[in-house]
């Protein structure tokens, strides 16, 4: 069963092929611009390092979100194209679900009781966020929030809560005298988290429809105002 899965919700462009549920190719950019630039580039360069053809695919997995609307407009609108084209089905993974998967994953000497919290950078100290157990039910539900040291007041203080992802790396020194608080720096949104997820999905026949299936943004795109040119500049 192979699945060609990209990933655009982050500042990461990545993407990846699993069989099975088991990633076995994977390519991936970090730098700007580089969804619109690289996005297609980087599934060529998957499929031929698979020495497959684009026709050999069963499903095409993508990112939903919530993340950058920019990012998720790319990965979702070549997803599908390429399924339209190639007349496969479509499977959409939630972005904070998968990231929370990878960590875990990444992860097993995690104590049986710690909560995960990843998050995705949404401006200044707006995060996407989500809460989940080791076993990844989910704790509390999906949100666009403004985090303070106060947030996590209401979970129990003496199970481990860990914040990772490129919206937490911006919290490390927030959260450095909670004690029940560790923020790991640098871990990054992977196509390669989408695998088993996808691979789930697809035994379980949970499809999008391509026609209609629109990205999870969670909130309304704000375009940035360009600054005013000062008088004689």
């Amino acid at each position: 069963m192979k699945i060609l899965q990209i990933e655009t919700a982050t500042s990461v462009c990545s993407v990846a092929l699993s069989v099975s549920g088991t990633t076995t190719h994977l390519a991936e950019l970090d730098e700007p611009n580089a969804h619109a630039a690289k996005l297609t580039r980087l599934i060529e360069q998957v499929v031929q390092e698979a020495s497959l053809t684009l026709s050999d695919l069963d499903a095409i997995a993508v990112s939903k979100g919530p993340g950058s609307y920019t990012g998720l407009r790319i990965g979702v609108s070549t997803a599908k194209g390429l399924c339209y084209g190639l007349e496969i089905p479509l499977i959409a993974i939630d972005s904070l679900h998968s990231l929370a998967a990878g960590f875990v994953h990444k992860n097993v000497s995690l104590p049986a009781n710690a909560l995960v919290c990843p998050m995705i950078d949404a401006r200044r100290l707006e995060v996407y966020t989500a809460v989940f157990n080791k076993d990844l039910v989910l704790q509390q539900p999906t949100k666009a929030q403004i985090i303070d040291v106060n947030y996590f007041d209401s979970l129990p203080s003496d199970i481990p809560l860990v914040l990772f992802g490129d919206g937490a790396d911006k919290f490390k020194e927030m959260f450095a005298d909670k004690k029940n608080i560790r923020v790991v720096s640098d871990f990054r949104q992977s196509a390669a988290f989408l695998s088993k997820p996808a691979y789930e999905a697809f035994l379980n026949s949970d499809f999008e429809d391509v026609a209609y299936f629109e990205p999870f943004y969670l909130k309304d795109f704000v375009p940035m105002k360009p600054k005013k040119k000062q008088e004689g500049v």
